[in-house]
């Protein structure tokens, strides 16, 4: 019988680890077996994480954050939970036939970028491609970006760009934008925003870095190329909740619905942490914050209930 279980690897999972670990709760936590250490493992330079003034890389961040977790005592499992029993004082965590029983646990899956689908878009991500314009754009001082999407998030990452890029694309398969009107024309009325409709992206072309993009009109069929030097992909993302849908009550975008600013689920001993609750900001940093408030839910849940 455990007192912590926790799922997921990315910056909420280690924090929540971590303050568990350093409460004399021994936590077991179950980083995934193929995208161990979440969105950062996936992402260069890191600049914008507090106590690093010179950056640091994505994966060495969470490598750091896994060894200090282990360092209070954390037991970090490379293995993938495949089921979960929530009903009752105990929770069952099953990875294929092994059953874990747990007092509490703390769900900190992250979410998962949509990607294109696309040749090239694999090869080059976090070479010219990323999916997250606060993270990424001042890499990006005078240089031409497309952004790719139609919706709000895509007007508000083309809009941030502009800070630092000289010219941004927004690249869209439609006339007719998912962004709200407001947003709409708002870019619309920057100078340095440009808008490509009816056309999507079909390649991403470059061998160390992007160098140009592949467009197919969506109405002809027929492809064109445009030299960039950046693309951001605004198409939304997906919280991982695939092992919970069921159990646990969702918001309409599908993250975990919580108690106000803690993080505590509509299951009594079952908390949630990070970008799985977090639709709006999906920060590392908030991240770390959110998988902190998890633990400490966790460690008074386990008071009230000695």
């Amino acid at each position: 019988m455990h007192d912590v279980i926790i799922i997921g690897s990315g910056p909420a999972g280690y924090t929540a680890a971590i303050y568990a670990a350093r409460a004399n709760l021994s936590p077991v936590l179950f980083a995934s077996s193929v995208e161990s250490g979440g969105d950062l493992m996936t992402t260069t330079d890191v600049e914008n994480y507090p106590g690093f003034p010179t950056g640091i890389q994505g994966p060495e961040l969470m490598f750091n954050m896994q060894q200090q977790a282990e360092r209070f005592g954390t037991e970090v499992r490379l293995e993938d939970v495949t089921s979960l029993e929530l009903d009752g004082d105990v929770k069952k965590v099953w990875v294929g036939e092994e059953l874990f029983e747990t007092k509490t646990l703390i769900f900190a899956t992250g979410s998962a970028y949509r990607k294109l689908g696309v040749e090239g878009e694999e090869r080059l991500s976090g070479r010219g491609i990323s999916w997250c314009a606060t993270c990424d754009g001042f890499f990006f001082k005078g240089k031409n970006l497309v952004v790719v999407g139609g919706g709000d998030s895509a007007m508000e990452e083309a809009m941030f760009l502009t800070t630092f890029a000289d010219k941004v694309t927004i690249v869209h398969r439609s006339e007719t934008f998912r962004a709200s009107p407001v947003m709409l024309d708002r870019a619309r009325a920057n100078e340095k925003i440009e808008f490509i409709t009816n056309s999507a992206v079909s390649r991403v072309i470059g061998e160390e870095a992007v160098t140009s993009l592949e467009l197919t009109d969506t109405v002809t069929g027929a492809t064109s190329e445009i030299e960039i030097d950046g693309l951001f992909i605004a198409i939304g993302s997906d919280p991982r909740t695939h092992l919970i849908h069921d159990k646990l009550t969702l918001n309409d975008d599908g993250t975990i619905v919580v108690d106000g600013r803690s993080s505590k689920t509509n299951i009594e001993g079952v908390f949630a942490a990070g970008d799985v609750v977090d639709g709006t900001y999906r920060q590392a940093v908030t991240a770390a914050a959110s998988g902190m408030v998890a633990a400490l839910d966790a460690q008074h849940h386990l008071e009230d209930h000695a």
